[in-house]
């Protein structure tokens, strides 16, 4: 006859009544899953920022960083076998490709809604700002007064002949540029924009943002058009260029503004896990984790810039949806192809 061995069955029943109760009780951040981030900025601006919800949360995070270009072709080979949960990259225009192209998923969040403005998120929720970068006009300070500057557009006017420097029409920051200014001024006036920034041009056009700034500085040329973080970098390490930062259009629709930015895939085998990590990347607690490491602007308005960014001063922002830039983009090549715009 089978006779229980009591000694050693009560004490294991009761570790797997404890265990079991342990797991139904469990604090609701404690997941096996692992989640997989595909994206296009590099891996030192966004790997401590995961690092951080991985030590908050303890959900592990697997990243993997290429261009933007090569990820979105591994999104469409990889389809419902992707194991990609969230996309992240730069640019709207790039975002709204993705979305476009079916590689995202819709996601309903208030509180994406509340923690981010409108004109930063896709209006079908594919998509959602996580930092801001402006796009505005830098001067030397030694050769131009800011009372000189009013308008992106002005930059076109005689005064600026042979004093303007820009950087490539085939950097997509530029062409999100031209696609907004498209939305808002319509193809005419945005033409003649093109045209008569082409005629002010001291040099060719440059590869970079941050050669538009050293040529400023050397005095090649007097103003010119950057994002603002190149601005910021620059002055880190060359602290006495006359360069100064400029905010047009401020009696009118505001700076152009674009975004870093990311959304759940759609083949996302973890989409709630997902959807809690971009809404952690919305909050006041990671705003500053995501923006300040390139000179950033927050998207949650709650959110004060670093102080570095905030002695640049206010501005008033664009408020056209961004999603513009993407469904404009084609227009804005070819409208800059025909003006010569290189």
């Amino acid at each position: 006859m089978f006779i229980l061995d009591r000694p050693r069955v009560v004490p294991t029943l009761f570790f797997l009544l404890l265990v079991g109760v342990l797991f139904i009780f469990r604090p609701s951040f404690v997941s096996a899953e692992t989640l997989v981030v595909y994206s296009a900025r590099k891996e030192h601006l966004i790997k401590p920022v995961l690092d951080q919800y991985t030590k908050e949360t303890g959900v592990q995070v697997k990243l993997l960083t290429d261009k933007a270009p090569a990820l979105f072709v591994r999104l469409k080979a990889e389809g419902e076998n992707t194991p990609a949960d969230l996309l992240i990259t730069v640019d709207a225009g790039n975002l709204w490709h993705a979305a476009k192209e079916g590689m995202l998923l819709p996601v309903n969040s208030e509180r994406l809604k509340e923690n981010v403005p409108i004109h930063l998120r896709d209006p079908k929720g594919q998509w959602v700002g996580l930092s801001i970068r402006a796009r505005t006009i830098v001067y030397n300070s030694k050769q131009v007064k800011p009372s000189d500057l009013s308008t992106y557009e002005a930059l076109g006017e005689a005064n600026w002949k042979n004093r303007l420097c820009l950087r490539t029409s085939k950097k997509v920051y530029n062409q999100s540029l031209i696609a907004m200014m498209i939305s808002q001024l319509g193809k005419e006036k945005t033409e003649a924009v093109i045209q008569s920034w082409i005629a002010n041009l001291a040099t060719p056009v440059f590869s970079s943002d941050t050669k538009v700034l050293e040529a400023i500085a050397a005095g090649q040329c007097d103003v010119g058009i950057v994002n603002t973080y190149y601005f910021g970098r620059l002055l880190r390490k060359k602290t006495d260029l006359p360069l100064a930062l400029y905010w047009p259009n401020q009696n009118g629709r505001g700076v152009h503004v674009n975004i870093s930015g990311a959304g759940v895939t759609k083949h996302s085998k973890h989409q709630k896990a997902a959807i809690a990590l971009l809404e952690w990347f919305s909050s006041e607690s990671a705003q500053n984790l995501f923006a300040d490491s390139n000179l950033e602007y927050p998207v949650n308005p709650k959110v004060n810039p670093a102080s570095e960014v905030a002695a640049w001063g206010r501005f008033k922002q664009d408020q056209s949806n961004l999603s513009k830039a993407g469904e404009l983009q084609k227009e804005a090549i070819r409208l800059m192809d025909r003006m010569g715009y290189k």
